[in-house]
């Protein structure tokens, strides 16, 4: 049976934040979920596991994909806790071409919250790298997932869809700028000094911020940023005393469980003496506990509530996006032919295997004579057969590349020349009805 490739995933469209945060892994998690699943699923070849705050998807392949989505419904369910009915519910699916259409999709930031950000085809690169780790990929994954990176640098490179600013940060910062009449006279606390938290601290900085509070696990990360754009670094134990000064705070720090919630906002909230605190969770899992909504004068949203202002950054890409959805497109064909010659090496090989037998069967029929040769003689026999069989072999691997088309035609066409070579082979010499040696024109 041909193998498929598959993927089998949530994102932001189909489960909400909280069955979001339940399912995400954090990068040390990956290289173990992916060996759980190859050991617990069978029926799954190949498999590399996607985690953002966006998503999570396992992208596969499978001689049975129907099966090996099944299993890997109930081990990343057994793993995370959660019930397979719900999961399967929130859950897409998609096979094949579909399923190829889709990675390249996604690593081009297509399938994004917000489409032309740049940040996925890097967790897309480092989730490829997890599954080389975990040793859980082999030709077909290799294939596509460097085939998806090629397409996100293609429509980088032809098209305009990554200008502007497009990052789930600067939606974030676009919607303090919507909140506030101004912002040069806040102070905004970023919670976590990666690559988010660094990217929304340059467009607060675009948008007139003077005062930059930046607290992290590890302060010397906090302290790097807080020097290059003249923020101030706060260490993590003195997060809470620092609190009542923001007016703006983002959280993107990692982390399984909320890491403020009520008991600090209340306080906090008194010393500001009831001026509005507005909290922006970029978090997956959130780093806010969502009842601090029910607080009066703080204003919580979390990466959901972000989708409402990402959709006029669609909107004004849409040109750009009927641009970057042909050029998948295009290579998704190349792609898909890639595959469906791959598909015809087994039976070519089994088309060449036969014919090896065929030859060396004649050639034992008429090793008589042949040993009355001299050497050269010999040789040159042997050269004129293997010279011959090249050339058939050569027509008809010609004739089976242009049959794959995208249809079954040329697929079916190699398995059946390579069952009757392989009879004929095994069980029949070719003799002439009337008993004479057809090979005696050798």
């Amino acid at each position: 049976m041909n193998q498929t490739v598959f993927v089998l995933g949530v994102n932001h469209r189909t489960a909400p934040v909280e069955l979001r945060e339940r399912l995400a892994f954090g990068n040390g998690e990956v290289i173990g979920v992916l060996t759980r699943l190859k050991a617990q699923s069978p029926a799954l070849c190949e498999a590399a596991l996607l985690s953002t705050c966006n998503r999570t998807e396992v992208v596969g392949v499978s001689a049975d994909s129907a099966l090996a989505t099944r299993e890997t419904l109930a081990v990343l369910g057994a793993v995370r806790g959660v019930d397979c009915k719900p999961l399967a519910g929130a859950s897409y699916r998609f096979e094949g071409a579909d399923a190829v259409r889709h990675l390249f999709r996604v690593g081009a930031s297509l399938d994004s919250m917000v489409v032309g950000e740049a940040q996925i085809l890097g967790q897309l690169k480092f989730a490829y790298a997890q599954a080389v780790a975990a040793g859980t990929v082999s030709l077909v994954l290799h294939r596509a997932f460097h085939k998806a990176f090629a397409v996100a640098k293609r429509i980088r490179k032809d098209t305009l869809i990554g200008h502007g600013s497009v990052s789930v940060s600067s939606v974030a910062v676009g919607l303090a700028a919507q909140i506030f009449d101004t912002l040069a006279d806040k102070t905004v606390m970023l919670l976590g000094a990666g690559r988010m938290a660094e990217i929304a601290a340059r467009h607060f900085k675009a948008h007139g911020v003077q005062s930059i509070l930046i607290c992290s696990r590890t302060f010397e990360n906090a302290a790097a940023i807080a020097q290059e754009l003249g923020g101030t670094a706060v260490p993590m134990q003195s997060l809470r005393n620092y609190l009542k000064l923001a007016d703006i705070v983002i959280g993107s720090l990692a982390a399984t469980q909320p890491i403020l919630g009520p008991s600090e906002f209340e306080a906090v909230i008194r010393e500001r003496r009831y001026r509005p605190v507005f909290l922006i969770d970029l978090g997956v899992p959130r780093n806010f506990d969502a009842r601090l909504n029910g607080i009066e004068n703080i204003y919580l949203y979390d990466i959901d509530d972000l989708e409402k202002v990402a959709a006029r950054s669609r909107s004004e890409r849409a040109s750009e996006v009927e641009r970057a959805e042909a050029i998948v497109e295009l290579e998704l064909a190349a792609f898909l032919k890639w595959l469906e010659r791959l598909e015809l090496v087994p039976a070519i090989k089994r088309i060449r295997l036969s014919m090896e037998e065929l030859r060396d069967l004649e050639l034992d029929r008429h090793r008589g004579w042949l040993m009355a040769l001299d050497a050269e003689a010999r040789e040159r026999v042997e050269m004129l057969t293997r010279g011959l069989m090249n050339k058939v072999l050569h027509r008809i691997m010609t004739g089976l590349r242009q049959g794959v088309d995208g249809s079954r035609e040329g697929l079916d066409t190699a398995e059946l020349a390579g069952r009757l070579l392989c009879g004929g082979g095994r069980s029949h010499s070719f003799d002439d009805e009337d008993g004479s040696d057809s090979g005696d024109a050798i």
